[in-house]
């Protein structure tokens, strides 16, 4: 918004100049988010406890959740405040990039608010199936929405395929499904994360940092020039909302650090899977992205592992899926199975980023 008026308002005035600089715009739209997150985070947490929208801790988690019990959710309220506010001042709101990222995050959030009130409701989320459609239904909008916006006229179709310079891969009228895959699976297996004070937004956080440099590498035609990497024309600005996401991110993390004072619920959860999957949809990294989201798709792997070891064996692969589950079953704490899964997602990233140039 201050983009869109300042610019074409005070055309060649200091300001004007340096409202055209993405790196500018998002510096500030991650401080604009960090700040909300830290003045409304209290009155949200507050606003939360008065009415009793609670935590019930499951009958299948450690016995060391009992503690928790009681603890706020619904968190993700202020995860998306702090994104949209700041995108919506500071990112160009003509771009289709930006209008389709934050449609993504508005839908899968509300699925995810309408899903934490039923909850609240009768201590069950939305059925499976409810769910999963609805879950469908978005992502195929978004998938239809991507595929014929045309961001890259001739690359509809295209996904990047690792370790091969300029090696494409054409799916085709499939590359809807492909897109609906993708936004689905990393937006539950940000769900199943979400177990643990700060596990899932911290590792996010990391995740979607990796993404604000590939967006403003592969929206800048010098140096996705120098990568080898596609360049798109207009990709650059989603660099503003991702800096939004993780200031919103790191707000959050202050009070959801052990012990946490506030959940992000599935409002949360599914609105930043569906940003990181819709990440690497728009900047056709949709490959790369089990390796910069290498942790998320560790635990959706292990409940998978578990679910199936149970019906061919009968036997538990695991003590306990998801994998932050299972250590806390061997005894691990908490928070060094948090910090320790944030080290192994800094070395998913760091291999995801040298593909880059391992080509």
């Amino acid at each position: 918004m201050i983009y869109n008026i300042i610019v074409p308002l005070l055309k060649g005035s200091i300001l004007s100049n340096l409202l055209r600089y993405i790196t500018f715009r998002s510096i500030y739209a991650a401080v604009t988010s960090l700040l909300i997150s830290f003045i409304a985070g209290p009155y949200v947490i507050r606003y939360l406890k008065k009415y009793h929208i609670e935590d019930n801790v499951r009958e299948y988690s450690p016995e060391s959740h009992n503690g928790k019990k009681g603890t706020p959710t619904m968190g993700g309220i202020l995860i998306i405040i702090s994104i949209l506010i700041p995108a919506l001042l500071w990112a160009d709101l003509t771009n289709k990039y930006v209008l389709i990222m934050l449609s993504g995050i508005t839908f899968a959030g509300l699925l995810g608010f309408v899903d934490d009130l039923v909850k609240l409701k009768r201590n069950k989320g939305m059925k499976t199936w409810v769910k999963l459609s609805s879950q469908i239904i978005i992502s195929l909008g978004l998938g239809i929405w991507v595929y014929y916006a045309h961001l890259k006229p001739g690359y509809e179709s295209l996904t990047n395929v690792l370790f091969i310079k300029n090696l494409f891969l054409n799916l085709g009228i499939f590359y809807i499904p492909f897109i609906m895959i993708v936004i689905i699976g990393s937006s539950n297996a940000v769900n199943l994360t979400d177990g643990l004070d700060g596990l899932a937004i911290g590792i996010f956080a990391l995740a979607i940092a990796s993404f604000i440099l590939l967006s403003y590498a592969i929206g800048n035609v010098k140096i996705s020039d120098y990568l080898n990497l596609l360049y798109l024309p207009g990709s650059g600005e989603l660099t503003v909302i991702l800096a939004s996401t993780v200031g919103a991110s790191l707000g959050f993390l202050w009070f959801n650090a052990h012990p946490a004072e506030i959940f992000m619920g599935d409002t949360g959860s599914l609105a930043l899977g569906t940003i990181l999957g819709l990440s690497a949809v728009l900047l056709k990294q949709e490959i790369l992205l089990i390796f910069i989201g290498g942790v998320f798709v560790l635990e959706a792997g292990s409940v998978l592992l578990q679910v199936t070891g149970y019906k061919l064996t009968g036997k538990r692969v695991l003590r306990m899926a998801p994998l932050h589950h299972h250590f806390e079953m061997k005894g691990w704490p908490e928070t060094k199975i948090v910090i320790r899964f944030w080290i192994i997602e800094i070395l998913f990233i760091l291999f995801a980023l040298s593909t880059l140039k391992i080509r």
